[in-house]
């Protein structure tokens, strides 16, 4: 299922606030999203998928908490997974959720395929594992929006409400983090 619109999406997301099954088809809608953005920054597709399900817990566990605004519901999501992402970096931290965790509550479809296709595409693409090196050297600020611009492909705008910064922050932060990518890349 594809949200066509905001309203369209804003109706689900009042929906999955009281209903789990409402919660799997945003849980459908954007799963592929968060987990390929998971991947791009982590380049570490387990890592990845425990991400991706700790994002979609945190989201199912505070969906009556989220309060709509005529923004994609996938800027929740990606923030959540944005500092999921850090958390883990920062931290050293390891308890990030396994799949069979949140099981119960989604019906979970089979990972096999899309695991062995991640992992394919990334070893055949050596030029995205060493930018992928040099942008993990950058301090977070910069990983999170040049992923977001150029792996997920978003707008300034939208960068500005997953990340909950000033749009002039954000543009100086990807001015800045592409300039110090650039001198780590020669």
């Amino acid at each position: 299922m594809i949200v066509e619109d905001l309203k369209t999406e804003g109706e689900l997301v009042k929906k999955a606030q009281h209903d789990r099954e409402a919660f799997g088809e945003l849980y459908e809608i954007h799963y592929s999203r968060i987990f390929n953005y998971a991947l791009k920054r982590t380049a570490n597709v387990q890592l990845a998928l425990d991400i991706t399900s700790i994002t979609f817990l945190k989201a199912l566990n505070q969906i009556k908490k989220y309060h709509w605004r005529d923004i994609p519901f996938s800027a929740w999501l990606y923030r959540i997974a944005s500092n999921e992402i850090a958390d883990h970096f920062r931290n050293g931290n390891n308890k990030m959720a396994k799949l069979d965790e949140i099981a119960p509550i989604l019906d979970m479809r089979e990972f096999s395929d899309e695991i062995a296709e991640a992992e394919e595409e990334l070893s055949r693409q050596d030029e995205f594992l060493r930018l992928h090196e040099k942008l993990a050297e950058l301090p977070d600020k910069y990983q999170e929006v040049i992923t977001l611009k150029f792996f997920e492909k978003k707008k300034i705008k939208d960068i500005v409400e997953i990340l909950g910064k000033k749009e002039g922050t954000v543009k100086s932060l990807l001015h800045r983090g592409l300039e110090k990518l650039k001198e780590k890349m020669q």
